[in-house]
């Protein structure tokens, strides 16, 4: 089989896998009445509130009911809930699908966003994915290099002081929220020392402005993702290194390692043609994969800092039931993972040819 039929039928695949997520996304929450529920609470809290503004008004109590009955059919059929749900939520997915991904239901989405009400799905997105990728990719994107240089080295020497005290900063900060340690730094080095500031959604600014002021915005964006993205690499520094360890030191161990030390050729050969080599696909994988996650934000590390990204706007359209949100999220995380998991079948081929077979 030649590689664009692999490449084809992986892209095929991968495309069908997007399909689906995005139906059964659709399809839960429409099926399970959660949108239908949520609604019906946000138009009986209108409702109320339109009834308490006639009152003051001084209507008669039977034109103020035919006025209340009314306004409340013009709700549910603005937001669709006296539909089946499938005639809700069914032609959204499509849509979604299509690259049509229309408009919030929500305020609360639009504030996350930073952009009045209404605004599009795909510019809420569009404004909080900068700020998931300054505070969120960024660490992980350091913790991976630090990761990729030191993992084979303590793996290599396997046994020593350095590698037991990595594997102990590993279990510890393993068992840290890194929410906790945020608020922790917040204290310390926000209200105590003042050297950070504790509170971090003035960053928008300077993202949404960048290119007007292209250095100072520069200089300012990290200065306020400085903090943010400390807490984050030591949290989670010590899980990288010891999957990279993991993965390379399962390498090492193989007999085919043995036998090139066996055959007396020179340890730095040994390395970089053999080990390297045979550990670089689950390495790369999981690099890719988690950089790839990461777009989807962190929720309570996010309201922590008080950095409206990706994380907080997907709690803002569950918690609203903003379905058409939901969906385009869905959608945009899931498509992301699609063309994650692509690259990695192109690198997979070009690490290891055995896997054109």
């Amino acid at each position: 089989m030649g590689v664009g039929t692999t490449l084809a039928r992986r892209a095929v695949a991968l495309t069908i896998a997007l399909i689906i997520v995005v139906f059964l996304t659709a399809i839960i929450i429409g099926a399970t009445g959660y949108d239908k529920m949520v609604w019906q609470a946000i138009i009986t809290e209108q409702v109320r509130a339109y009834k308490t503004a006639l009152q003051q008004r001084k209507i008669p109590s039977s034109e103020l009911e035919a006025k209340v009955r009314a306004y409340r059919q013009q709700l549910e059929e603005l937001y669709g809930v006296n539909k089946p749900w499938y005639q809700r939520v069914i032609p959204l997915a499509i849509n979604t699908l299509l690259l049509n991904l229309g408009f919030s239901n929500s305020h609360d989405v639009a504030d996350v966003a930073g952009i009045p009400y209404p605004v599009r799905v795909g510019d809420a997105i569009m404004a909080c994915l900068p700020r998931t990728i300054v505070m969120i990719t960024v660490a992980q994107a350091i913790c991976a290099a630090i990761a990729l240089l030191i993992g084979p080295l303590i793996a290599y020497r396997h046994g020593t002081l350095l590698d037991r005290s990595i594997l102990s900063y590993a279990a510890l900060t393993n068992a840290l929220p890194v929410w906790w340690l945020g608020m922790l730094f917040i204290y310390l080095f926000g209200f105590n020392l003042g050297i950070f500031p504790t509170d971090y959604h003035a960053v928008i600014a300077y993202i949404n402005t960048f290119a007007q002021n292209p250095v100072h915005n520069l200089l300012m964006i990290m200065y306020y993702a400085a903090l943010p993205i400390i807490t984050i690499v030591i949290v989670f520094l010590g899980s990288w290194f010891y999957s990279v360890r993991a993965m390379v030191l399962r390498v090492v161990r193989e007999d085919f390692v043995m036998v090139a030390r066996a055959k007396g050729l020179p340890e730095k050969y040994i390395v970089t043609r053999h080990v390297l080599r045979a550990a670089a696909p689950p390495v790369v994988t999981s690099v890719i994969l988690s950089l790839a996650g990461s777009i989807g934000g962190y929720i309570i590390t996010e309201s922590v800092f008080n950095w409206p990204g990706m994380g907080t706007l997907y709690y803002a359209a569950v918690t609203s039931a903003d379905v058409p949100t939901i969906l385009g999220l869905t959608y945009m995380l899931t498509l992301v993972y699609v063309i994650a998991r692509f690259i990695l079948e192109v690198l997979y081929i070009l690490l290891d040819p055995r896997v054109r077979l």
